[in-house]
């Protein structure tokens, strides 16, 4: 087990990134077609092919998740993905070819790094062949290499995000595995103490401010500007239909709010997938209990990892 959502049989995750601009992409890419859902919280998304997730379209399958940095600019990773599936024959069989279905999400990184450098369709391609079975890591890695948290005045004072990952096993043989990419307006807390882990750095660099009693001062006066998101990949062996996937993405945006605060503001894009990649039965009801359980888990660990 890596305690990562590698756990899951038959998934893989891939990063590419540009470290001197502070952006990049990171793919999951089941091993076989999945079932997948989608629920958007945000109201500020970017995204693409998120259409064809609701349950009554035609296609039931996707064939890998994006998640990139770059805002809009970053969806163009999906074509790489795209192509590194083409040319390995995974895709939606048509008349005349074969289409990969590659639903993506981007967060919000332009004034971290460099705001010229987004990730395209050669970083989308990189992160698919970097893709593997045991990826772990956590931090500025991939989609979350320019992800910051605690950004209500400004990226100067904000604090690290990044990627964090984990999983559990249940009985039967059952996994479900997360993976988010932390890039909140808001501040992340301690779900059990309340104590925040990551945001708006205090003038003296040692704590932080609470992020809505600042918003209770400035808003009326100055509208935020920036923009930002929290977007997760909930994965499982278990067996679900469309709608029964849309559910558990449901249920595992409440790990959000428990942990980010605020969350699923105007100013955050937040999305969470939800794939099923097996054919074990199990409750739906535990299932999206339990993702959003590691939702709440992996925003913690993504902060964690982001200040080492």
């Amino acid at each position: 087990m890596t305690h990562s959502i590698c756990d899951v049989p038959g998934i893989k995750v891939g990063h590419a990134q540009d470290d001197l601009a502070k952006t990049g992409c990171t793919v999951v890419l089941p091993d076989v077609e999945a079932t997948a859902g989608v629920d958007v919280r945000g109201s500020a998304p970017g995204t693409r092919e998120i259409e064809l997730l609701k349950p009554v379209r035609l296609v039931q399958k996707v064939h890998g998740i994006l998640l990139a940095g770059g805002s809009a600019f970053g969806l163009n990773a999906a074509e790489g993905v795209q192509r590194f599936l083409e040319e390995r024959g995974i895709g939606f069989q048509t008349s005349t070819a074969v289409i990969p279905l590659v639903p993506a999400a981007v967060i919000y990184d332009l004034d971290v790094g460099d705001p010229g450098v987004r990730p395209d369709a050669e970083t989308g391609y990189n992160a698919c062949l970097a893709a593997r079975s045991d990826e772990n890591r956590e931090g500025g890695v991939g989609a979350g290499c320019g992800a910051t948290v605690g950004k209500i005045a400004g990226q100067e004072k904000a604090s690290p995000g990044g990627i964090g990952t984990c999983s559990l096993e249940l009985t039967g043989g059952i996994v479900v595995g997360v993976l988010t990419v932390v890039n909140a307006l808001g501040e992340v807390v301690d779900p059990v103490t309340g104590n925040i882990l990551a945001g708006l750095c205090d003038d003296k660099g040692t704590g932080f401010y609470p992020s809505v009693e600042v918003m209770k001062n400035i808003f009326s006066k100055s509208p935020f500007q920036s923009t930002n998101t929290t977007l997760t990949v909930v994965a499982t062996n278990a067996g679900l239909t469309r709608e029964q996937a849309t559910k558990v993405a449901q249920m595992a945006q409440d790990g959000f709010a428990r942990v980010i605060r605020p969350a699923h503001t105007m100013y955050d894009g937040d999305i969470v997938f939800s794939l099923s990649a097996g054919k074990l039965q199990a409750d739906v009801n535990l299932i999206g209990a339990v993702a959003c359980e590691l939702v709440a888990e992996s925003i913690v660990r993504a902060v964690k990892a982001g200040k080492e």
